[in-house]
């Protein structure tokens, strides 16, 4: 079909964020299953993303890179799914994506590699530090049942990934109010397919392996 969506992925990434979106938008897609190190860096897979990352959406003839960018298209596109709110009152629904995408990426993978920002040197980087971006995200899901507001949309998707997994493997601190958020949005029944299905895929990868 030349309209068919296509996931390339792999069960132990950051693939999971793009599975869930696609699960909460309901619309048919295929999954291509990648391998570290082998697949995923292999020509074949380069040809669609010459980072040789996962990741990446095929849909039709048009290809999306980067989970930010995979959750807004997919709530552009079927917009049947209530995913995006309207153009008027996206503000916060932005602003909170590239939030998660830009300082709350940063900030936690310098955290993991024990990189420390000197404090002369705060102002050169976009998040300033750690304890600040955790601050303001927690004010963020403080103020309402959903990031950008009373509905649930795809920046909760995207920035509930981050926060599910930084809970789960320690490298967001456990304040209640990210448990809260979370917990609301793991009560969701895309995310739960979603989760199984990725669970199933890993647990294929590690029997074949």
């Amino acid at each position: 079909m030349s309209d068919e969506l296509v996931l390339y992925t792999n069960p132990m990434s950051r693939g999971r964020i793009a599975r869930w979106m696609l699960e909460e938008v309901g619309i048919p897609y295929r999954t291509e299953i990648l391998h570290f190190g082998t697949t995923m860096k292999g020509d074949a897979y380069r040809s669609v993303n010459p980072m040789g990352k996962v990741p990446s959406l095929a849909h039709g003839k048009i290809v999306v890179t980067e989970c930010a960018a995979i959750c807004a298209y997919l709530a552009d596109v079927f917009p049947q799914a209530g995913l995006a709110p309207a153009p008027s009152k996206r503000a916060d629904y932005y602003r909170w994506m590239f939030f998660a995408a830009g300082p709350l990426e940063a900030a936690i993978s310098n955290r993991v590699l024990g990189f420390e920002v000197p404090k002369e040197r705060e102002r050169m980087v976009g998040y300033g530090t750690y304890q600040d971006v955790m601050d303001t995200l927690e004010a963020a899901v403080r103020a309402n049942a959903y990031i950008a507001g009373d509905t649930f949309s795809a920046a909760d998707v995207y920035v509930g990934s981050q926060l599910g997994y930084g809970l789960r493997f320690g490298t967001i601190e456990k304040r209640a109010a990210f448990e809260q958020y979370f917990g609301r949005l793991a009560l969701r029944e895309a995310y739960q397919r979603a989760n199984d299905k990725d669970n199933a895929a890993a647990a294929e990868l590690q029997n074949a392996g």
